[in-house]
C-alpha cells in the first residue's frame, strides 16, 4: 500500500480555503494530469521544489477551478515522497470534483492517518513523534499544544535515545564476558555497571511519574461531585459548565447514572463527574448509578462532597464513614450548598462537622449553586488543588498510555537488573534482562512495534493527516 498514491482533502469543510494533499510515487505526474499552469509551456512536472504554481484544474475541456499548487520531492516533504498540495476555493463540490479526478487518474483516498504513517515508515519521524501529531492536533489548552509540541521536537525521543544507548554499551560489555566465559574474565566493572543501572532507573522512574500530571493535562483532571440526593451536584455541575447539561428538578433521585463533561479553568481542563445521589432505595437502576457513584469516586482526583447545608449534620453522620475511606490519596472539598438559607453562625457550627477529617487533604466552602454564590471561589479552590505545574515545551511529560505501560515494562526490567548485581547472579541472566528493558524503551520510538500496534494508532487519525 505505501507504493500507492494517495490523495485527501485536508482542511474542514465551510472555509474560504480548501486543500488536497497528493503523496506517494506518482504524486506530481497524477496532479499534472489535471492541472495546467497559467504560464503556458511549463509542466508542473518541471518546476523546482518548494514552488507555488498558479493554474487551473480541467476535467476534459470544463475548467473545475483556478488554483495554487505546492510542490515538494522527495525525501524532503512531510511523507518523505514525491507530494503535492493542492490549494482551491472551499467549495465542497470543488473539492470533490477534483478528488474525483486525482482517483480517476490513479490516486487512492488516503486512510486515517495515513500521510504521518508514511513519514514514520520513511524515517521522517519516529512513532513517538507521529503520535504527537494527533495530540497537537487535538490540543485544546495552551498546555497540551506546549506538551505535542515537546514531543513532536522528539524531546522524549532524545531522551529514550540515550537511555537506550547507554543500555547497549551496559548489555554490550556483558555479552562480551559470555563470549570469554572459558577465560573466566571480567569487561565489565559491576559497581559501575550498579552505578549505570541506578541512574537508568531513576530517568525512567521520573518519565512514569509524570503520567499522573500528563494525563490530567491531556484529559482533564477528573473532579467527582457527590453527595446525597438534591443536594444540588446536578446544579453546581450547570453553574460550572454554564449549560444546562443535568436534568434539574426537586425530585429525588433525579440523577440516575454519571454524567461527565469538561471545562478549562485558569488554563486547567477539569473533566466533571456528575453522580447518582447516594440513599439507599429499593429501585434497581437508582442503584446501578449510586453503584457507579463509587467508582467514579475512586478514579477521581478530586472530590467535591456537595451537602445540604441546612441538613448538613445528618448528611455527613450517614455519609462519613462511605466517603472518607475512599478519599484517601485524594484532594476532598466539602461544599456545603444552600448556604443562603442558613445563617453566619450556624456556619461555624458547621465546619466543626469537619474536625476528624484529615486537615491536610481536605478543605470546606459556603455557596448557593441555584444563586451563583461563591462558585468563582470553588473554581479557584479547583485549580490549586489540581498541583499541575506550568509546562514549556522543553518539559519532558508523558501523556501517552502506550508509553507509559512501556515505561513500566522497563522500570521493572531494570529493577531485575539492580537486583540481579546485588545478588550476583550470572552474566547471561543481566544480559536478559537488560534487553527486555531496551526492548520496551525501543518499543516507544517504533523500531520493534508490530503492524497490529501500528494499525491501532494511525485509526484513530484524521484523514488528511
Amino acid at each position: 500500500m505505501i507504493q500507492d498514491t494517495i490523495c485527501a482533502i485536508a482542511t474542514a469543510q465551510g472555509g474560504a480555503i480548501g486543500s488536497i494533499r497528493v503523496s506517494g510515487p506518482e504524486a506530481i505526474s497524477i496532479t499534472g494530469s489535471i492541472f495546467k499552469p497559467a504560464k503556458a509551456g511549463k509542466l508542473l512536472s518541471e518546476q523546482k521544489p518548494y514552488t507555488l504554481t498558479f493554474g487551473r484544474i480541467y476535467d476534459g475541456d470544463e475548467i473545475i477551478d483556478e488554483v495554487l499548487v505546492s510542490l515538494f520531492r522527495a525525501p524532503h516533504s512531510y511523507t518523505g515522497e514525491d507530494s503535492t498540495e493542492i490549494t482551491c476555493h472551499g467549495s465542497s463540490y470543488i473539492l470533490q470534483q477534483v478528488m474525483q479526478l486525482l482517483i480517476k487518474n490513479g490516486c487512492r483516498m488516503a486512510q486515517p492517518g495515513e500521510y504521518t504513517q508514511r513519514a514514520f515508515l520513511n524515517g521522517k519521524m519516529d512513532l513517538s513523534q507521529a503520535e504527537a501529531v494527533a495530540d497537537l492536533i487535538a490540543s485544546s489548552s495552551a498546555a497540551t499544544h506546549r506538551l505535542a509540541m515537546s514531543q513532536m521536537r522528539g524531546g522524549f525521543s532524545k531522551e529514550l535515545t540515550e537511555l537506550r544507548n547507554k543500555l547497549l554499551n551496559f548489555t554490550s560489555m556483558i555479552e562480551l564476558e559470555l563470549d570469554f566465559s572459558e577465560e573466566d574474565v571480567e569487561f565489565a566493572d559491576r559497581s559501575a555497571l550498579r552505578k549505570l543501572a541506578d541512574e537508568i532507573e531513576q530517568v525512567i522512574s521520573r518519565l512514569a511519574h509524570s503520567f499522573s500530571v500528563g494525563n490530567a493535562i491531556k484529559n482533564g483532571v477528573p473532579v467527582a461531585i457527590i453527595g446525597e440526593t438534591n443536594a444540588g451536584k446536578s446544579t453546581l455541575l450547570n453553574v460550572l459548565l454554564n449549560e444546562d447539561k443535568a436534568i434539574v428538578s426537586d425530585i429525588h433521585g433525579t440523577t440516575r447514572d454519571v454524567i461527565e463533561d469538561t471545562i478549562n479553568i485558569g488554563g486547567i481542563t477539569f473533566r466533571f463527574i456528575d453522580t447518582a445521589g447516594i440513599r439507599e432505595t429499593n429501585d434497581t437502576i437508582e442503584s446501578l448509578g449510586i453503584e457507579r457513584t463509587f467508582q467514579k469516586l475512586d478514579q477521581a482526583e478530586i472530590v467535591l462532597w456537595m451537602v445540604d447545608a441546612v441538613n448538613a449534620g445528618s448528611q455527613i453522620e450517614q455519609l462519613s464513614e462511605k466517603i472518607i475511606p475512599r478519599c484517601e490519596g485524594k484532594h476532598l472539598i466539602v461544599v456545603f450548598n444552600k448556604a443562603d438559607l442558613i445563617e453566619d453562625k450556624q456556619k461555624e457550627n458547621l465546619q466543626s462537622l469537619l474536625k476528624d477529617f484529615p486537615k491536610e487533604s481536605t478543605e470546606c466552602i459556603f455557596i448557593s449553586a441555584k444563586q451563583r454564590e461563591n462558585t468563582s471561589e470553588l473554581q479557584k479552590m479547583l485549580i490549586d488543588a489540581a498541583h499541575l505545574p506550568t509546562v514549556t515545551q522543553n518539559d519532558i511529560i508523558v501523556t501517552n498510555v502506550r508509553h507509559y505501560e512501556a515505561l513500566n515494562k522497563a522500570l521493572e526490567a531494570i529493577h531485575r537488573v539492580q537486583n540481579g548485581l546485588d545478588s550476583q547472579i550470572s552474566g547471561d541472566f543481566l544480559s536478559q534482562d537488560t534487553r527486555e528493558c531496551i526492548f520496551f524503551i525501543s518499543d516507544i520510538a517504533g523500531e520493534v512495534t508490530n503492524d497490529m500496534v501500528l494499525q491501532n494508532i494511525f485509526q484513530h487519525f484524521c484523514i488528511g493527516k
